[in-house]
């Protein structure tokens, strides 16, 4: 089978790594195009897999983008949907992993008459996208793709409720290599003393710094906490949001949490990190589409407490597999962290429980099977048109 992917980003997401995974089986068969250079192209050169950055001229859409800026952007996307449409010629199947992606991949399909699939990893609702952009998502995708593939029920709920045909759709969650998750080859003690957090709880946040992953509710938790409880922020601003990490760390100072809060920045060794804490905090004020963190933190065997909203109610079972609290809501996740630090069997029990549930829901091997069989089918369809 041989797949052209599509992806807009330079940069390292969860989409990104999803479709990084995706694409390893097909590796000898496949191009991944992207829209901007950077650390996401050196990812998939590590990998091995083609790669061929297809722009440098930016797309200038943003997610609350309204119709005239859309249409402003048609100078940039006419000649990369003419070099798209060129390249799908020596493909099967266009699969669209982003939602700029999706636009340059739909027309493309329509003029060289290779079938179209959609990986939807995001909540289309006005909390994520402006009523233009979800329009021309839903426009695109009813009348040119065979196939959306969506990252949990949340997803394929909104999209359905946005106007999209339920009868595309089909959920696979994200899938892991779970051998990543097994390394010791890093003393969790030893991370611990180089942070100079021995003898401390540590909550670790794992996400990039942006106003809807809510790491200021984490820190307005700290204040209820015990002086012992401390926290580590990994990640940084991605999208225009540098505001955002110097309003964290006023608030820090504000707070009075210079001793207790670091800002760890972007960090390849997240396993090690995640091993190293006593608890992971996703905070997101928003429905989260799936949450790859929360998975990342059950498979590395750590107690989980996530804001309830979106894909995450499909991840965590409450008060058997992780907590649940209420987003924006921090008193509240300050009494699970309480609980968490005073009931450490307790944590320790739903952490074991969690890794056992998410080794088996979220094996990369059987998702990347799932998507296999959806793949052949859309091609054998195409194959009788």
């Amino acid at each position: 089978m041989k797949i052209l992917f599509l992806d807009q980003s330079g940069k390292l997401g969860g989409a990104e790594l999803s479709l990084t995974d995706l694409a390893k089986p097909y590796r000898h068969h496949c191009l991944v195009g992207l829209f901007a250079d950077g650390t996401f192209r050196e990812l998939l050169e590590h990998q091995q897999i083609p790669v061929q950055v297809l722009t440098t001229e930016p797309i200038r859409v943003k997610k609350d983008s309204g119709i005239f800026q859309s249409l402003e952007s048609m100078n940039s996307l006419v000649p990369l949907i003419i070099k798209v449409t060129q390249i799908a010629r020596d493909y099967q199947l266009i699969y669209a992993n982003t939602q700029k992606a999706l636009v340059v991949g739909a027309f493309a399909s329509l003029f060289s008459h290779r079938p179209l699939v959609y990986h939807l990893h995001d909540i289309l609702s006005p909390d994520h996208f402006s009523l233009t952009n979800r329009r021309i998502a839903v426009t695109l995708t009813n009348r040119l793709a065979s196939l959306v593939i969506t990252n949990s029920q949340a997803t394929q709920t909104a999209f359905i409720a946005a106007g999209g045909r339920s009868e595309l759709t089909k959920v696979v969650y994200n899938g892991f290599e779970l051998n990543s998750y097994k390394t010791q080859a890093n003393d969790p003690n030893h991370i611990r003393k180089k942070l100079g957090l021995d003898g401390q709880f540590i909550v670790g946040h794992f996400s990039r710094l942006s106003p809807w992953k809510g790491q200021h509710i984490l820190l307005e938790a700290l204040t209820q906490c015990s002086p012992e409880v401390s926290a580590i922020l990994v990640g940084d601003a991605l999208f225009g949001e540098q505001n955002y990490v110097q309003h964290l760390h006023q608030q820090v100072a504000e707070l009075g949490l210079k001793e207790r809060v670091q800002f760890l920045g972007f960090r390849s060794d997240i396993v090690p990190l995640m091993k190293a804490c006593d608890l992971i905090a996703h905070t997101s004020t928003a429905p989260e589409p799936f949450g790859r963190v929360i998975v990342e933190a059950m498979l590395c065997e750590r107690p989980i407490v996530a804001a309830a909203g979106g894909g995450v109610i499909e991840l965590i079972e409450a008060e058997k597999t992780g907590w649940l609290f209420s987003p924006n809501n921090s008193p509240q996740l300050a009494q699970i962290i309480t609980t968490c630090r005073n009931q450490p069997e307790r944590a320790a029990t739903m952490a074991r429980q969690a890794q056992s549930q998410a080794s088996q829901r979220f094996n990369l091997n059987t998702v990347n099977q799932q998507i296999a069989q959806l793949l052949d089918r859309v091609i054998f369809t195409q194959s009788l048109n």
